[in-house]
């Protein structure tokens, strides 16, 4: 079972990773949203991410989904640990999406849905922090069955953590924009990006220095032995990154800004990855723990082998497709009516 649990793991992860960097600059461009120059600025803004947000949360449903089929175990312990963030984050990404539909077609209600667009998008983006936070800090388990309160997960860590999604979720935003926006949008954009890149490296820093106190064997799993010389490079590695994240901002390029800000989530996961294995559930469920039965494992491994690489194609299509500048003009509800 050993390969199967691990497959399946990273199916799950690899999803997860595709959902909070796809996603993660459209919840972005939302928390941004009421902090643009005018009204102009925001439907520019609004017009770069609605060709492509509804398929960005594809990788949701896929890594929630395989959870419950890979790891029906941790499913149905993370859910009563995590209902309320859960929900709120549920309820806050539908939300959202109402508000794509209606913001278009408003005429004196247009401020009302601008207010929905920042909310949705905020609340949506600390409750995933939060999650992940309480999942970091550790789940109170007995036997099979969550055994904590209904607020374990709301503590100074997971609070931090959120906040620290909300700061990165806004730098992938403001880094989306500086690659789609020109002009005014994308000046003001490119000083968003800078004040919420300094957001995001004090967040990164402090979590970096508080998850190896939560437990002893993430301390050693980053300190003992020989893993401190393997892993010595990633606050290296990450450090250069944000050096070339503000020196891309400033020298006025336009993708790299993006491509920087990919690169510090896809090395914030990898930090995450490495304090958690093998568990799926800490601090003491593993994937080799909870994985289902091996039948059940291959039949749902044969559907993702089907669907994952048809979601691939059709997500690098719509964004060739959509490539290129965004404008005020045109957008999501004027093309689905015309």
């Amino acid at each position: 079972m050993t390969d199967i649990a691990f497959i399946s793991a990273g199916v799950i992860g690899f999803a997860i990773l595709m959902y909070v960097v796809l996603d993660g600059f459209d919840l972005g461009v939302g928390i941004l949203f009421p902090f643009a120059p005018d009204e102009a600025s925001r439907n520019t803004m609004i017009n770069s991410v609605a060709p492509v947000w509804d398929g960005n949360e594809t990788w949701l449903v896929l890594g929630g989904g395989g959870l419950l089929v890979f790891f029906p175990m941790a499913y149905s312990i993370a859910l009563p640990a995590f209902y309320i963030p859960v929900m709120a984050m549920l309820f806050a990404l539908i939300f959202r999406g109402v508000t794509f539909e209606f913001r278009h077609q408003a005429h004196t209600s247009t401020q009302l849905w601008n207010r929905s667009f920042f909310w949705g998008s905020v609340v949506a983006a600390f409750a995933q922090g939060v999650l992940l936070g309480a999942l970091v800090q550790g789940v109170h388990v007995d036997g099979v069955r969550y055994a904590g309160g209904m607020f374990d997960w709301l503590t100074p860590f997971s609070v931090l953590t959120g906040l620290g999604v909300v700061a990165g979720y806004g730098l992938l935003g403001a880094t989306w924009l500086i690659y789609k926006t020109e002009g005014k949008t994308q000046a003001w954009a490119r000083n968003a990006a800078v004040v919420l890149g300094g957001g995001t490296l004090v967040a990164m820093a402090a979590v970096s220095v508080m998850t190896p106190m939560l437990r002893p064997m993430i301390a050693e799993r980053w300190f003992g032995g020989l893993n401190i010389l393997y892993l010595a490079p990633v606050p290296f590695i990450t450090g250069a990154v944000f050096i070339a994240l503000f020196w891309s901002i400033f020298s006025k390029r336009e993708l790299l800004p993006f491509l920087c800000a990919i690169g510090l989530f896809m090395l914030g996961f990898f930090g995450i990855a490495v304090s958690l294995y093998p568990n799926i559930i800490p601090p003491s469920l593993t994937i080799w723990d909870a994985v289902a039965p091996r039948s059940s494992v291959m039949f749902a491994l044969v559907g993702v082998a089907v669907v994952l690489p048809m979601v691939l194609i059709y997500t690098v299509y719509a964004y060739s497709v959509f490539h290129g500048k965004a404008s005020a003009e045109g957008g999501y509800a004027h093309h689905e009516h015309e």
